[in-house]
C-alpha cells in the first residue's frame, strides 16, 4: 500500500509524455517576466498597501513587503531550479511527484489549484469593484442587486461583472498562449505606466510628517501584515506552470521568475512609501487606496486614470492565474489522477479547451456569490504549502544522479532551501484558525477524490 501511494515519476518519463503532447514552445525570457509581473502587480498594489497599512503595519508595510518578497524569492530560486531542470508542465505538482511520490504530488497540486482558483475569484471581485466605480464616472449604475456577492441583508445577490470577466478570459486562453502573451504584453505595460504616474505626481504631495510612527503595532505589525501582503506577490510560480511552452527553458524559466519578483517588489516599496506620505496610515482602510490619495490631493484627474489601470491590471492577473490552473488540471488528466477529458487538447489552437472551460464556470461561480474577504487568506495557504514542499524537496531533487547537471542552482545549497521552507512556515503560522480549518476540510475532500478516482485511475498502475 505505502509503495502504492508514494511511487514516484522518473524525469525521463515526464519528459517523454511531455513530447507526445507538445505544447507549442512560444515564449521567450521577457514573455515570462511579464507574465508574472501580469500574475502579481494587481489587487496586491491597487487595495493591499492601504488596508494593511492601516490594520497592521502602518507605514512598515515597507518592510512588510520586503520580508514577503525575500520568501518569495528564496522559494523563487527553488522554483527556478526544478523548473529548469523538470521543464514539464505542473509547477510544483510535478515536482512533488518527482521527489516525494504520488499522494503528496495530488495534495500539492489540490492545494495548488484552490491557489489559483481561489485568487482567480478573489481578484475578479476586487476587479468588480473597481469597475463600477469607473462606470460611475461616466454616469453609468450597475444595479446593486447585480454588482455584489449573495447578501440579501445588503440587497447584493450576484457580481455578475465578476462572472463576466472570467469567462471573457476563459475565452481568450482557449485561443492560444501566444494570443494570450500578446494581451497581457499590452495590459502589462498599461498597468505599470499608471503605478509610475502615481509614484511621479503623489512623490510632489508627500508629508514626511505622515510616517510618524513608522511602525505603530511594532514588529508583530510588520510580521503579520507580511503574512497578508504575501498574497500581493502570488503568481510567480505560475509562470513556472509554462515549463513545456517556453523555449530554452534552462535559461530562461529562472530569469523569468526572479526578474518579476525584482521588478515587483520595486515597485510595491515605491508605492507604499508614497502612499503613507500622502495620506495618514490611519485613513487607508479604504477599497481603492491608491486612487483615494489622489482626490485627496486634489488630483482627480490621476485617480481617474488609476482607477482604469487597476481595471485593467486586474484583468493580467486573472489571465496567468487562470492559465496556470487549467495547465495544473492538464498535468492531472495527463497522469490519470483526474479524468482524461483534463488532458485533451483543442485541434485547432492546441489549447485544453475543456478543462479551461469547467475550471472558468467553477471559479465563475464563486467570484459571483463569494465575498473578497473570504478568499484572500485561503489563497495564501495553499500558496505556502506549495512553497513549502518545493523547497524541501531540491534537497532531494540534487540526490537524483540522472537530472541534468546544467541549468539553473540554487545558490549557498543547502542553507537557502532550509531557510525558504522554514519562512513558509512560519508565515502559515501567522493565518487565523479559520483559515486553516477550511484548508483541512479542503484536503479531506482531495483525499475522497483521490482514492475514489485518482489511485485507481492513475497512469502509474500501467508502469507497474
Amino acid at each position: 500500500m505505502r509503495n502504492i501511494l508514494f511511487r514516484r515519476k522518473s524525469i525521463e518519463e515526464l519528459l517523454k509524455k511531455s513530447e507526445q503532447r507538445q505544447l507549442k514552445q512560444t515564449l521567450g525570457a521577457f514573455d515570462l517576466m511579464l507574465l508574472g509581473v501580469g500574475a502579481i502587480v494587481g489587487t496586491g498594489i491597487f487595495i493591499l498597501p492601504g488596508t494593511v497599512a492601516a490594520t497592521h503595519s502602518g507605514p512598515a508595510i515597507i518592510f512588510s513587503f520586503i520580508i514577503a518578497a525575500i520568501v518569495c524569492a528564496l522559494a523563487g530560486m527553488c522554483y527556478s531550479e526544478f523548473a529548469s531542470s523538470v521543464p514539464v508542465t505542473g509547477s510544483a505538482y510535478t515536482y512533488a511527484y518527482i521527489v516525494f511520490g504520488e499522494l503528496v504530488a495530488w495534495l500539492v497540486g489540490w492545494a495548488l489549484v484552490l491557489e489559483y482558483g481561489l485568487a482567480v475569484a478573489a481578484v475578479a471581485t476586487g476587479w468588480s469593484s473597481y469597475f463600477s466605480a469607473l462606470l460611475q464616472g461616466f454616469n453609468i449604475i450597475i444595479p446593486k442587486a447585480i454588482s455584489g456577492p449573495f447578501n440579501p441583508a445588503e440587497g447584493t445577490y450576484v457580481n455578475l461583472p465578476a462572472i463576466a470577466v472570467v469567462l471573457a478570459i476563459a475565452f481568450l486562453l482557449t485561443r492560444g498562449i501566444q494570443e494570450s502573451a500578446k494581451f497581457n504584453k499590452i495590459m502589462v505595460f498599461v498597468k505599470v505606466g499608471v503605478i509610475l504616474l502615481f509614484i511621479g505626481v503623489g512623490i510632489f504631495y508627500v508629508e514626511p510628517a505622515n510616517w510618524q510612527p513608522f511602525a505603530p503595532f511594532g514588529v508583530n505589525g510588520v510580521l503579520s501584515g507580511a503574512a497578508l501582503v504575501f498574497f500581493a506577490y502570488l503568481g510567480f510560480d505560475a509562470v513556472s506552470s509554462a515549463a513545456e511552452e517556453v523555449k530554452n527553458p534552462q535559461r530562461n524559466l529562472p530569469i523569468g521568475i526572479i526578474g518579476s519578483l525584482l521588478i515587483c517588489t520595486l515597485l510595491y516599496v515605491a508605492v507604499s512609501l508614497v502612499l503613507t506620505g500622502i495620506v495618514s496610515y490611519t485613513n487607508l482602510n479604504v477599497s481603492d487606496p491608491v486612487s483615494f490619495a489622489m482626490q485627496l490631493v486634489n488630483q482627480d484627474w490621476a485617480a481617474g486614470v488609476i482607477s482604469l489601470g487597476a481595471v485593467i491590471g486586474m484583468v493580467t492577473v486573472i489571465l496567468v492565474m487562470l492559465y496556470g490552473g487549467t495547465r495544473l488540471l492538464y498535468a492531472f488528466g495527463r497522469d490519470g489522477l483526474l479524468p482524461k477529458a483534463m488532458y485533451e487538447l483543442n485541434e485547432k489552437y492546441k489549447t485544453p479547451v475543456k478543462n479551461t472551460w469547467i475550471f472558468s464556470i467553477l471559479i465563475a461561480f464563486c467570484a459571483g456569490f463569494t465575498p473578497l474577504s473570504k478568499l484572500a487568506e485561503l489563497v495564501n495557504m495553499g500558496t505556502l504549502i506549495a512553497f513549502t514542499i518545493v523547497s524541501i524537496g531540491i534537497l532531494y531533487l540534487r540526490k537524483d544522479k540522472s537530472i541534468p547537471t546544467s541549468g539553473f542552482k540554487v545558490p549557498f545549497f543547502p542553507i537557502l532551501p532550509i531557510c525558504s521552507f522554514l519562512l513558509c512556515l512560519f508565515l502559515m503560522t501567522q493565518l487565523s484558525i479559520y483559515t486553516w480549518i477550511a484548508c483541512g476540510v479542503w484536503f479531506l475532500i482531495g483525499l475522497l477524490v483521490y482514492f475514489a478516482y485518482g489511485r485507481k485511475h492513475s497512469s502509474m498502475n500501467t508502469n507497474e
